[in-house]
């Protein structure tokens, strides 16, 4: 039964997916440290404008600075358990861009 129960406890993590955040939540947890207008450089929400050429780069390059860090912003936003899904569904929304 131990075994068992090992080998089941080995497996389980390449079985589970890990939800994805909700935006707004992951928003108000993390993001809005900086992004709610207490660093200038850094895009407030809903501010398409200063969103536009961010997002002009590509979804997969605002990914990458938000894993690794860009300029001011620290490596992974201080988000620790978020997922690369997470980043792009919090970018989406802070931009009020549509899904792309």
């Amino acid at each position: 039964m131990a075994k068992w129960l090992l080998a089941v406890g080995m497996f389980l993590p390449f079985f589970s997916a890990q939800a994805t955040q909700d935006p707004e939540a992951l928003y108000n947890r993390t993001c809005a440290a900086c992004h709610a207008g207490q660093l200038p450089q850094a895009p407030k929400s809903g501010d398409r404008a200063a969103w536009e050429p961010r997002l002009a780069r590509g979804m997969e390059q605002l990914v990458v600075h938000v894993t690794q860090g860009f300029k001011a912003m620290p490596p992974r936003g201080l988000c620790m358990d978020c997922s690369a899904e997470d980043y792009r569904l919090v970018i989406l929304w802070m931009s009020g861009s549509p899904d792309t």
